[in-house]
């Protein structure tokens, strides 16, 4: 259920927005859009922080915690994530996205729903996962990302995650849509990587969407032009859309 959202909350007493992530925003863009609008309400000070990263690419449910709520964040964070996304198999990108372009590209006319759906049901459960050199893993207190957009070789650790459920939603060769159901830090990113490699093929992201953190589901989020619209009673302010970021 969604959440009331009033200009006139004590912010700074906690609140968790659910944000939906508009589609080639970072995680920090979204918190940046919040903190100007409680700027503008007159939380000058206010601390702001989310509870999960999501990829620029990537769209859905961002938990953004206000006040004291950012004491909840870790926790929220920890909760199990779900995810629809859709991949293309036969061919991979160095980022396993579509940030970068293809790179190699592999058979794929072998790939049967029955075996598909036995390398589905492998890969459920505990196990220790590599993620993108293109992410915002720490390394040596600098993000992944930046040794990997300058060409420097990085040693990416293997993190423990759970996946627990792969639904396939829509298989047509060569593209497929997956429901994915697993623990924080999962990399889905790396999940196509590693189903792309169990094929005998290749697979990368074209498109994901996080559609439930915890308790909260799309249906719960806010877009960021609702939250203006709402936070500056009832009309968003001039020339402010929901594509711009403060």
């Amino acid at each position: 259920m969604k959440q009331p959202l009033s200009p006139d909350f004590p912010f700074a007493e906690g609140y968790v927005l659910p944000v939906d992530k508009p589609l080639g925003w970072t995680s920090a863009d979204v918190v940046r859009k919040v903190k100007v609008l409680l700027r503008r309400l007159g939380h000058r000070k206010i601390k702001v922080g989310h509870a999960g990263t999501l990829d620029p690419l990537a769209t859905g449910v961002l938990i953004v915690c206000i006040g004291r709520a950012t004491k909840r964040a870790e926790a929220l964070q920890a909760e199990r994530k779900e995810y629809l996304t859709t991949m293309e198999l036969g061919a991979t990108t160095p980022s396993y996205d579509m940030e970068h372009p293809v790179d190699k590209t592999y058979p794929y006319a072998h790939i049967t729903s029955e075996r598909l759906a036995q390398a589905l049901r492998e890969m459920e459960g505990e196990q220790m996962q590599l993620p993108p050199v293109f992410s915002a893993k720490l390394i040596d207190g600098k993000r992944a990302y930046e040794y990997a957009r300058k060409g420097a070789e990085v040693e990416m650790r293997r993190a423990p995650i759970r996946i627990d459920e792969m639904k396939v939603e829509a298989f047509e060769l060569p593209s497929l849509t997956l429901r994915i159901r697993c623990s924080k830090g999962t990399y889905i990113r790396s999940i196509a990587r590693d189903l792309g490699e169990k094929l005998d093929s290749g697979a990368y992201l074209t498109a994901l969407c996080r559609t439930r953190s915890g308790d909260f589901t799309l249906e719960d989020t806010y877009t960021l032009e609702e939250a203006e619209r709402i936070l500056s009673g009832g009309a968003a302010s001039a020339g402010a859309t929901a594509a711009q970021k403060a």
